[in-house]
């Protein structure tokens, strides 16, 4: 099989994976289902992915792409680190939160089922890292190219917005009100603000 071909029947697979996954979740998603969904025999999927795990892994790995793409591109670090805390909060949450439910409940089992699945166990712990050092990334440029100073290091102001957006996002996925969630962002984003502290450099 040519290396093109595999590569983009590797794109297909993963694509057809999590669209797979967002319906029946991890435990219920099968292979054939996979194949299935990609449109291909079920023997060329093995071929690509000769296992479920290594399978799972691929979607991971998309998955946490994404989601860095996305939060690369909501940041607005052009008008200082409270304007980018607070913009880059409400963009991400309207891109991958509000009416994606199911893309964010996928997350939540992957992260769950790779903790307990030897081979896969590390992931997790490098997809949170990886979301940190972005988000730290463009605090940091923002308050650079605006002269700023922040009180706590930008390491630990991206670790906590993390952990509160994740938060946030778990009450959303078990009882979604999108009214109650503005409210809480919200207040996230002005405890973050209290955290950063920001002054003149």
């Amino acid at each position: 099989m040519p290396y093109v071909e595999s590569a983009q029947r590797t794109r297909e697979a993963v694509a057809a994976a999590r669209v797979v996954l967002m319906h029946e979740g991890v435990g219920r998603t099968t292979m054939r289902a996979v194949a299935g969904e990609a449109g291909i025999p079920l023997g060329t999927l093995q071929y690509v992915f000769p296992s479920k795990q290594g399978l799972l892994k691929a979607v991971i790995e998309d998955v946490v792409e994404e989601i860095s793409g996305v939060l690369r591109g909501v940041s607005e670090t052009e008008t200082g680190l409270e304007n980018a805390i607070r913009h880059g909060v409400r963009n991400f949450w309207s891109q991958l939160v509000d009416e994606h439910r199911d893309l964010q409940l996928v997350q939540y089992e992957l992260v769950t089922h790779a903790l307990r699945t030897p081979g896969l166990e590390d992931l997790p712990a490098w997809q949170y890292e990886r979301y940190t050092q972005v988000v730290a990334h463009w605090c940091q440029e923002a308050a650079r190219r605006a002269g700023e100073r922040c009180a706590v290091p930008f390491e630990r102001l991206a670790r906590v917005l993390v952990a509160g957006i994740d938060g946030l996002i778990l009450q959303h996925v078990v009882n979604p009100d999108p009214a109650r969630s503005a409210e809480d962002l919200d207040s996230l984003t002005a405890m973050l603000i209290s955290l950063a502290a920001v002054t003149p450099a």
